[in-house]
């Protein structure tokens, strides 16, 4: 009789559990990136009341074990990481994985996993979560090259990063001389360059047209002819540059480095019609300041700057585990590794089997109402069931006190 009392006491006790579990599902359901939890429930050990009995050769059959269970107990409270849905923010420091993975977040003493990509500046840049953690990363050196395989290290953005200039060592000439034009006839195109102070100055080719099939150039700097550079092209019948398609041209610049150009004439022609010749590239740039930042679906944050030009500063780190699901959580959306996690594989979003990170957008809760709700009806039911167990129970050991009566 003492048996069923403990059973249904043992029924009382894990569907409460249960609720409570379903309850902080429901509590979450627009908390960014909640993940849900689900209960699942197991047998405890059975009294056997008389063993099993194999079968007799030409006798008796085999007889099966005589077991009364004792009730029944949490078998594990698990943590399940369906991706939720994409809510779009259009905030840029906003992140949402699309995909396996966590963001890598740090106090400067402790590591914390999470999915919630909801971040911002700080008053130095970094970009932290709600709390005040740290986003991280590996940032880019100078020159913008970003090396994922160092330490990680903060996500800053370097709000008053300076370009220094760079001055122009090389230039692409396109388009078309005319086949037709006489001897003596000139074609002449400028283009700005800069110096190594980043200031501009005015660059000028004339091509001289000297016989057939055959141009002679001349290149000028601010007008000053005392430097520079000339050569000759000589195109084949078919239009193309037979030679002469590289040149140099050197000026001496006041207060700056001299000029040394390598200019490039491949991709010119001659053709008949008008002539079209002109500088489509010069890879010089004066000074410029941090404009703005964007980020791409591998997580590389790209500075453009007031020059114009752009420069990868950073690259967000994502981790994956084999099993996520080990993860402890530790309340504002984060987690730590446990002993059955496993250890975190990090590296860049996009690889390696991690997600890919879609920037202006947070991924939602993925808490099914409807299942929760079916779930509490269902959990309501089994703790019903298991007081009307305890009820009967006792109504039974009463009428047995009642016997004596």
């Amino acid at each position: 009789m003492m048996r069923s009392l403990f059973s249904g006491v043992s029924g009382l006790k894990n569907h409460q559990t249960r609720m409570d579990v379903i309850g902080n599902n429901i509590a979450n359901v627009n908390t960014v990136a909640f993940k849900a939890g689900r209960v699942t429930f197991e047998d405890i050990l059975s009294q056997t009341v008389e063993g099993a009995r194999s079968p007799q050769t030409g006798g008796l059959g085999g007889v099966n074990p005589k077991q009364i269970g004792l009730g029944m107990s949490v078998a594990g409270v698990d943590t399940i990481f369906t991706p939720g849905s994409i809510e779009t923010t259009n905030n840029p420091t906003d992140f949402a994985i699309q995909g396996s993975g966590f963001f890598v977040v740090s106090d400067g003493e402790q590591v914390y996993y999470t999915r919630d990509g909801a971040f911002k500046e700080s008053a130095d840049g970094s970009l932290v979560n709600s709390s005040g953690l740290r986003l991280q990363g590996w940032m880019a050196d100078a020159d913008g090259v970003i090396d994922t395989n160092q330490a990680l290290q903060n996500i800053v953005i370097p709000v008053d990063d300076q370009m220094r200039p760079k001055a122009t060592d090389s230039l692409d000439f396109e388009g078309n001389l005319d086949a037709n034009a006489a001897v003596g006839d000139t074609w002449t195109t400028s283009v700005q360059v800069f110096d190594s102070l980043g200031n501009t100055h005015n660059l000028t080719v004339v091509f001289d047209k000297t016989a057939e099939n055959t141009w002679d150039w001349d290149a000028t700097l601010d007008g000053d002819t005392t430097s520079g550079g000339s050569g000759t092209i000589v195109f084949s019948p078919d239009g193309s540059i037979s030679s002469g398609g590289t040149g140099t041209a050197n000026f001496t610049v006041a207060g700056a480095n001299p000029l040394n150009l390598n200019i490039d004439f491949s991709q010119l022609t001659q053709f008949g019609g008008n002539p079209t010749a002109y500088i489509g590239f010069q890879n010089g740039y004066e000074a410029g300041s941090l404009d703005m930042v964007s980020t791409d679906s591998s997580g590389v944050l790209t500075g453009i700057f007031t020059n114009g030009q752009s420069k990868a500063l950073g690259q967000i780190a994502l981790a994956n585990f084999s099993n996520p699901g080990g993860l402890l959580k530790q309340g504002g959306n984060l987690y730590q590794i446990s002993n059955n996690s496993g250890l975190p594989s990090i590296g860049p979003a996009d690889s390696g089997g991690r997600g890919s990170i879609a920037v202006g957008s947070l991924e939602m809760s993925n808490v099914d109402l409807a299942q929760e709700f079916t779930n509490m009806i269902i959990t309501q039911r089994g703790f019903q069931a298991n007081s009307r167990v305890i009820t009967v129970s006792d109504e039974m050991l009463q009428d047995l006190i009642n016997i004596k009566r």
